[in-house]
């Protein structure tokens, strides 16, 4: 039982793609990104060398992770015994954090501790949701795609969004164009105005996220966002997926109420921890 560490993208989802495939909602994230890296190069999200790899137990892939620098660690559902040995594996580099399933990121920051003297603290605790039957709401107003004359808006709503929540948003611009791009953001209208948006990933092993939604302080609990989300998730049905997910801030009850109510059923929780020595 080992960890086999690369750089090779392409090795990589050789290697560990079909474990990854095999729970493809569970595993939306790491797919996604890892999709990213091979199409759009190993720097995209970060000015530094990503770094992959896949746990093996006779033979069998049974745990995986990636890191795209300077962000934490995503680890998809692992073996205890992986967990730990993960963090000897990664021993000598420098990581900000991790994000893994259930108590996961608990077990790695506390040999990563013993191992390096960081300390953790909880950043955020998130559920993932995946779409039951979808039902959508009688809310004023209609949905469009959005284009390329929407992006002045898109981009300030999108860095209004990431400070909203603490993320980084110097990568924004060049993600919201590729979104745009590909029509994979939605507008909600009212009286010919934008009042809410979300987008949806691309769809990779049959599935497709939504992420962000956004709605404007002024024009919130009216709606709007229950709204386009529903219909950022039909247009993601009918162009092929075969499941739609999402992933709310534990913290938030509303939206998690809100994501329940369209359809969306829990799958399993996360946690993001930052380390700090």
């Amino acid at each position: 039982m080992s960890w086999c560490l690369t750089g090779d993208i392409t090795g990589f989802l050789a290697a560990a793609g079909g474990f990854l495939r095999s729970r493809a909602a569970e595993n939306t994230v790491l797919l996604t990104v890892a999709e990213t890296l091979s199409t759009r190069g190993s720097r995209v999200f970060g000015d530094a060398d990503p770094v992959f790899g896949w746990w093996s137990a006779d033979g069998e892939v049974s745990g995986a992770f990636l890191q795209t620098p300077p962000h934490p660690v995503l680890l998809a559902g692992s073996p205890d015994a992986a967990v730990t040995a993960l963090a000897e594996a990664l021993d000598g580099r420098v990581l900000p954090g991790i994000n893994a399933p259930g108590d996961a990121a608990q077990r790695f920051a506390a040999e990563w501790q013993r191992l390096t003297g960081a300390t953790a603290e909880v950043a955020r605790r998130v559920r993932l949701y995946r779409l039951g039957e979808l039902a959508a709401p009688a809310v004023p107003g209609a949905a469009r795609t959005a284009g390329a004359g929407d992006r002045t808006v898109l981009l300030a709503w999108y860095e209004e969004f990431a400070r909203e929540i603490g993320e980084d948003s110097s990568i924004l611009a060049e993600h919201l164009d590729e979104a745009l791009d590909r029509g994979g953001i939605l507008l909600w209208e009212r009286d010919g105005a934008p009042v809410s948006t979300a987008a949806r990933t691309a769809t990779v092993a049959g599935v497709a996220r939504v992420a962000p939604v956004y709605t404007p302080p002024g024009l919130r609990q009216r709606g709007y966002a229950g709204a386009v989300t529903a219909a950022v998730s039909r247009a993601a049905l009918d162009g092929g997926a075969t499941g739609v997910v999402l992933f709310t801030d534990l913290a938030n009850p509303a939206s998690n109420a809100l994501y329940q109510r369209l359809g969306f059923r829990p799958v399993h929780d996360r946690t993001v921890l930052s380390f700090a020595i």
